[in-house]
């Protein structure tokens, strides 16, 4: 089973299949808007519209796993993104990364690139840069700033 076998779910209720996004370079980032790390989200846009063109996706999975730095619904989360940061790329349904709830993509991730917890997510805006090809090419702590991927994103990009 693949990243492209797996769906993820939409604020509305729905499912993005991520088949959709073959042959796209993807971000994939869990976040949150009351973190230390929240204004992240102006340099994830950045990245969005600079390359999106090119084949470049970012999806972004709010959770509140972590002191509760994401209690909003999935109206508040998008009206915080879209009035404080403008945010343009897709917001999907608030998921868990951790423990038995864990959304099957986060249970994905980080069964193909562990980090110091191993097999855990440490908090809110750990990243995953995803190749064309579907194979998850690394994984960034929240300190890593959304500028510091771009040498790595434009490679993937090639």
């Amino acid at each position: 089973m693949g990243l492209y076998d797996l769906s993820a779910k939409l604020p509305g209720g729905g499912e993005q299949s991520l088949a959709d996004y073959k042959g796209k370079v993807l971000l994939i980032v869990n976040t949150a808007s009351k973190c230390g790390f929240t204004p992240q989200y102006e340099g994830l846009e950045a990245l969005y519209r600079d390359y999106r063109d090119r084949g470049f996706e970012i999806l972004a999975f709010p959770c509140n796993q972590f002191l509760g730095q994401e209690p909003g619904d999935a109206a508040e989360i998008a009206n915080f993104c879209s009035l404080t940061y403008d945010v343009s790329f897709p917001l999907m349904a608030k998921i868990e990364v951790n423990g038995d709830g864990a959304d099957p993509i986060f249970r994905y991730l980080k069964k193909e690139k562990t980090g110091l917890l191993g097999g855990r997510i440490k908090w809110n805006f750990t990243k995953f840069l995803v190749g064309r090809d579907g194979k998850v090419a690394s994984r960034h702590a929240p300190a890593t700033t959304p500028e510091q991927l771009r040498k790595e994103i434009e490679e993937l990009l090639g």
